[in-house]
């Protein structure tokens, strides 16, 4: 024999339903933009580990003397993906001026060691401009999502001998 439910109790389940869905909803809604934080985060840690790998590969002297705009396109590497300035950046948001002048040294005596650093100024820890996570949906249900402001996102490489 067949359970009978009253149309009572199909109300209850449905209210429950209607009182749990925002809190479920809040839920899915963090857990998607933490995601695309940290997808975000590592796609610009790749590009700026690819744009270091770039310039360790050059003359170190085109810190004050860039002819070939060896710098630039580093930098274009690190928004685009690409040397050549085109298509869209890598992450919303990102633009050249976030990415300051890299910095070479050299390190030790015997061998000395040429590394270069670049990175992406974050607003965790370097004023604007700088580069911070902003989720698609800003707020939901009355919770405000706000930004993730990263710390900079930097790679050093050494140069081959």
């Amino acid at each position: 024999m067949k359970p009978t439910y009253s149309l009572y109790q199909r109300g209850v389940a449905l209210t429950e339903f209607a009182l749990i869905l925002p809190l479920l909803l809040i839920l899915t809604f963090i857990t998607t933009e933490f995601g695309r934080a940290l997808y975000q985060y590592n796609t610009l840690t790749k590009a700026v580990r690819d744009a270091s790998r770039y310039l360790s590969i050059q003359d170190p002297n085109i810190a004050t003397n860039d002819p070939q705009g060896l710098i630039t396109k580093a930098k274009n590497l690190v928004v685009f993906g690409n040397v050549a300035d085109t298509g869209n950046p890598l992450a919303l948001g990102l633009s050249i001026n976030q990415v300051p002048k890299p910095t070479w040294q050299n390190v030790g005596s015997s061998p000395v060691i040429n590394t270069v650093t670049i990175r992406i100024a974050g607003c965790a820890t370097s004023p604007p401009p700088c580069y911070k996570f902003t989720p698609l949906v800003s707020s939901a249900f009355g919770v405000n999502f706000g930004t993730v402001n990263f710390a900079d996102i930097s790679a050093t490489m050494r140069a081959p001998l």
